[in-house]
């Protein structure tokens, strides 16, 4: 499968048309960014490690159950994905208080949720992705029916408990996660996008060392070793 025409570029991704119209090959970069895109940096050996967790995780969620846009991984930076229309949604799944909910609400990093928290915002970089509700999502914007919405909140938490498990196994806490989904050529709702490091917000259970790009936004350093940590741990092998 090859590369025909590029037609999107985003902070870490390039999507390119392939001789299936139907089939879109996703590219991983090196390019790190936080805060809206504010801050910038290109960190050699991430998107390699990007391609592999995600291609595992992705395998993962297919085993149980749900839906995805992932085909294979091609080489070291490429995934064949399915075409879909991404729903412009961001969803995110909290269970332990960090990052900007906690900010947002005053609240101390580390407390765990008595349940997971679903929250939703509008995929715009010019609004600043604003958190937004179910009536906003349906009635608002337009984006899901509410048949749709809840057909992805039940495909969210099954990813999170899935998530949670895989990483349980190898010693890290799943403190939250960011995912997209989209609609194929037949309107069924897939996840799309990625699920890695750079989404999701992973912590060792012993140490509370952060395993994700929270070393980026922070300027804690070490964002590659932490990534391949996980990696290791996953074991998956990197040639």
């Amino acid at each position: 499968m090859k590369k025909i025409q590029k037609i999107y570029e985003g902070k870490a991704k390039q999507l390119f048309t392939t001789e299936d119209e139907n089939l879109l090959i996703q590219f991983f970069k090196d390019d790190a960014t936080a805060f809206n895109a504010q801050k910038k940096a290109v960190i050699e050996g991430k998107g390699v490690l990007n391609n592999f967790i995600s291609e595992h995780i992705m395998l993962e969620m297919a085993r149980a159950g749900v839906p995805t846009h992932f085909v294979k991984r091609l080489n070291e930076r490429e995934q064949l994905v399915k075409k879909v229309k991404i729903i412009p949604l961001e969803v995110i799944v909290r269970n332990v208080t960090a990052g900007s909910m906690a900010k947002r609400l005053g609240i101390e990093e580390g407390l765990e949720l008595p349940a997971p928290v679903f929250e939703i915002c509008l995929k715009n970089d010019a609004l600043g992705d604003p958190l937004i509700n179910d009536d906003h999502a349906v009635n608002v914007l337009g984006a899901v029916t509410r048949a749709q919405l809840e057909q992805i909140k039940n495909y969210t938490f099954k990813i999170n408990e899935t998530l949670r498990e895989i990483f349980k196994k190898i010693g890290i806490k799943l403190v939250d996660f960011k995912i997209e989904f989209g609609f194929d050529a037949a309107e069924n709702i897939l996840l799309a996008d990625e699920i890695s490091p750079d989404s999701c917000r992973l912590w060792d259970e012993k140490t509370s060392e952060k395993l994700d790009k929270d070393r980026f936004r922070r300027d804690l350093g070490g964002l590659v070793e932490a990534y391949s940590d996980v990696a290791s741990r996953l074991g998956i092998k990197i040639n």
